[in-house]
């Protein structure tokens, strides 16, 4: 899944300043259709990137870029942490919107609020939200809007750091550990597979009938 023992994430932030991006703006229905869980990297924002109508297959080298947008710009084509406004990732609950942040290199998206199941989509394929008030977030537009300036999330110390500013983050253990420990939900279950192996041979010798046709 996403690399083992994340501690750091240190790299370029690129904003979008808007609420309510909703996971259809993060990727259309048109490229839900993939049964892939990977390789959807040029269809993230595809409605602001480009300036033609994309398809499923279709390459960003293939297709007419809208310069004007921020992950078409250098640095900003480089970013790994994605700094926007109130419930980013709101609407259906497509987990592809995730992976195609993920698979552009986003490891980390910083906002006022999220969508609930979109929240709960990151943490299950490697990348962190930060929910931060909405005054930190406008002092980090400030920062971020005129500058490519690199930041720093130190994720076991739940920390934000840019040069001399820090902003502490709330997130809960459990799920920061599948982040860091690149765990999903199978890693999660196996970490009980003894408890799960004394339950089932218990259940054998006590329930024996459920189990007459294995």
């Amino acid at each position: 899944m996403n690399q083992k023992n994340l501690k750091l994430i240190d790299g370029i932030v690129a904003t979008i300043d808007r609420d309510n991006i909703d996971t259809d703006q993060i990727i259309p229905t048109e490229y839900l259709k993939s049964i892939k869980k990977f390789g959807y990297e040029d269809y993230l924002f595809d409605g602001w990137r480009y300036l033609d109508k994309g398809k499923l297959g279709i390459t960003s080298n293939e297709r007419q870029k809208n310069e004007e947008f921020i992950l078409n710009r250098s640095p900003y084509d480089n970013s790994s942490v994605l700094l926007t406004r109130d419930n980013f990732g709101c609407g259906s609950s497509r987990e592809h919107a995730v992976w195609a942040l993920r698979d552009f290199g986003i490891r980390a998206v910083i906002a006022s609020s999220f969508g609930d199941i979109f929240y709960n989509n990151c943490f299950k394929n490697g990348v962190l939200p930060i929910v931060l008030s909405k005054d930190n977030i406008e002092d980090l537009f400030q920062i971020f809007e005129n500058t490519s300036s690199n930041i720093k999330i130190l994720l076991d110390k739940k920390l934000i750091k840019l040069n001399d500013k820090e902003i502490s983050f709330k997130v809960d253990n459990n799920l920061l550990e599948r982040i860091i420990f690149g765990l999903d939900d199978v890693d999660i279950t196996l970490k009980n597979k003894e408890a799960i192996k004394i339950f089932e041979n218990k259940r054998m010798i006590e329930k024996p009938w459920i189990y007459k046709n294995d």
